[in-house]
């Protein structure tokens, strides 16, 4: 039997805290909220420094297309394998120890990538990156979670991604501005900000739930998971740019058409499982886990897509490529506050399939752009698409952590983090296999290398006709997450927790439920019933 979560009594017991705030005090998720904030900030504004430097990047390092890409894939593939591990690790042994080393070991890469000779060292350096990333991103939803009452999750989710949507605001300008001095400070800016977050996390954060009674970690099943999941993402990845015929893109996949269902086997019958299986059972959580994988896959190339279409196609600067993405951080910023609030009083599940649809529009409109398109045209695009993720990521969000009990958040987090990168990194590898399709080399070169101003428009109709088929292929996806949305139910209640999970609903939760499903006098409502209901929240 797991532990229970730390209530408000236990917090009152604790000393009290030496900086900020106690545990038990009533703005202490506040001072979570800050910290958290800090975390996807960071993340979010080097995600968008670096995209906006790749072109730079490959005329700098001298590297090839292939190179160039894996400079981002390598940190999402480690972000990917790694996020289930550390929440595991953070559920063993405390979320606030685990997010705080995040910090830490992304400010040592971060330093040592900035002083990469050449591709295949950045690359290294982008993987353990991506490994401080894991443990950032494994904990963020959690300690929110952990700090919030229920009916105040989804704004605190909005707060994150409205902060994350600043960081993506801030991102591409700051990337255009220190390419500009030189590309190796897109990875130095990281440095302090890493490490004044690991500072702040160890004096404001506490840690509100026990950690899992079931000890022991699950070697067997990490590892085939890691080396399957690996094999998958690098076989698509590189099938992508080298040919489906190549050797080792056969071999990925091959591997994890192999281990991965081999793995699901091992955690089913696992003591103590990387992944809890049982979370899945509940439908609300695995409808929206299934559309946070959807959700990745239909996004996350965009901003990818458009750094080579605005720096490539159309000739602009990296600080002008850098300020016309803006309106697609901005419909975020203005969206997921609200939708957070609106989703606290009204229930996620309209709202999460509308963001869907709503994308799906701009991206459709997308493929209206062409080498001349005046530039009101594509942000607005980007507007409306920005929108869309704003309505979904923080209520869907929400959705899923608000059913998942406490000691099993960690791993709920991390199995988020999992779908979303998962599909990020797919949607990368299927776009690049796009777009490079039946393109001239030369053309490719030119335009991936920010170098196509010269070219004329019949020699880059190739790579913009391929870009309109990658944005339908995105907004048809967009439309399947719409319907994946709606499959999940429209209210979560006590014993749909207990459903994801046997024994982690609170024995007074228990006792009203049962008492509640007793038939009342009259078609009256009995007093349990109506706490019963009072129980229930909104999804």
């Amino acid at each position: 039997m797991s532990a229970p979560p730390i209530t408000p009594q236990d917090r009152d017991d604790r000393p009290a805290a030496r900086f900020g705030v106690d545990a038990g005090h009533a703005s202490y998720k506040w001072w979570a909220l800050s910290c958290t904030s800090l975390g996807m900030l960071l993340a979010a504004t080097n995600s968008g420094t670096l995209i906006i430097a790749l072109p730079d990047l490959e005329r700098s390092l001298h590297t090839s297309l292939l190179a160039l890409v894996w400079v981002i894939l390598a940190y999402l593939i480690a972000a990917t394998v790694l996020v289930l591990m550390a929440g595991r690790l953070s559920d063993l042994f405390g979320r606030k120890r685990a997010y705080v080393g995040g910090f830490l070991v992304f400010a040592l890469a971060s330093l040592g990538a900035g002083f990469s000779g050449d591709a295949t060292v950045l690359i290294l350096w982008r993987i353990l990156q991506g490994t401080g990333s894991a443990f950032l991103f494994a904990n963020a939803a959690a300690l929110v979670t952990d700090a919030f009452p229920k009916e105040e999750l989804g704004l605190a989710m909005g707060a994150n991604t409205m902060v994350a949507a600043i960081g993506l605001v801030l991102g591409p300008v700051l990337g255009g501005a220190l390419v500009a001095i030189s590309w190796h400070w897109v990875f130095w800016f990281n440095v302090p900000f890493a490490l004044a977050g690991a500072v702040w996390g160890a004096l404001i954060l506490r840690e509100l739930s026990r950690t899992d009674s079931v000890r022991g970690y699950d070697v067997l099943g990490t590892s085939t998971f890691i080396v399957g999941l690996t094999g998958l993402v690098y076989g698509v990845s590189r099938g992508g740019i080298s040919g489906w015929n190549d050797s080792l893109v056969i071999g990925g996949l091959v591997a994890a058409a192999a281990l991965l269902p081999l793995w699901v086997a091992i955690e089913r019958r696992s003591r103590a499982p990387m992944l809890d299986l049982g979370i899945f059972r509940n439908r609300l959580f695995a409808a929206a886990s299934a559309a946070s994988f959807i959700n990745g896959l239909a996004r996350f190339a965009l901003m990818f897509l458009f750094v080579f279409y605005y720096q490539g196609a159309q000739g602009n600067s990296p600080i002008q490529a850098g300020v016309k993405l803006i309106p697609l951080a901005l419909g975020m910023l203005v969206a997921s506050p609200i939708a957070g609030i609106y989703a606290d009083r009204h229930g996620s599940r309209a709202l999460a399939a509308i963001g869907m649809l709503v994308s799906a529009a701009g991206l459709a409109g997308m493929t209206t752009l062409g080498v001349h398109t005046p530039y009101w045209q594509s942000g607005l695009w980007l507007l409306v698409v920005g929108v869309g993720s704003g309505m979904f990521n923080s209520p869907n969000t929400a959705a899923m952590m608000g059913v998942v009990p406490a000691h099993r958040r960690g791993v709920a987090a991390g199995a988020r983090t999992l779908l979303q990168n998962t599909g990020a990194v797919l949607s990368i590898a299927f776009v690049l296999a796009i777009v490079t399709s039946a393109v001239p080399k030369s053309t490719l070169f030119a335009v991936f290398s920010g170098l196509a101003q010269g070219l004329s428009v019949e020699k880059l109709a190739p790579f913009i006709a391929n870009m309109h088929v990658a944005l339908w292929v995105l907004a048809a996806t967009s439309l399947i997450g719409a319907g994946v949305c709606l499959l999940r139910p429209r209210h979560s209640s006590a014993e749909d927790r207990a459903a994801a999970q046997p024994g982690a609903v609170e024995p007074w939760e228990e006792a009203i439920v049962e008492e509640a499903m007793l038939p009342g006098l009259d078609g009256a409502v009995s007093p349990a019933a109506a706490r019963a209901d009072r129980l229930s929240v909104r999804s």
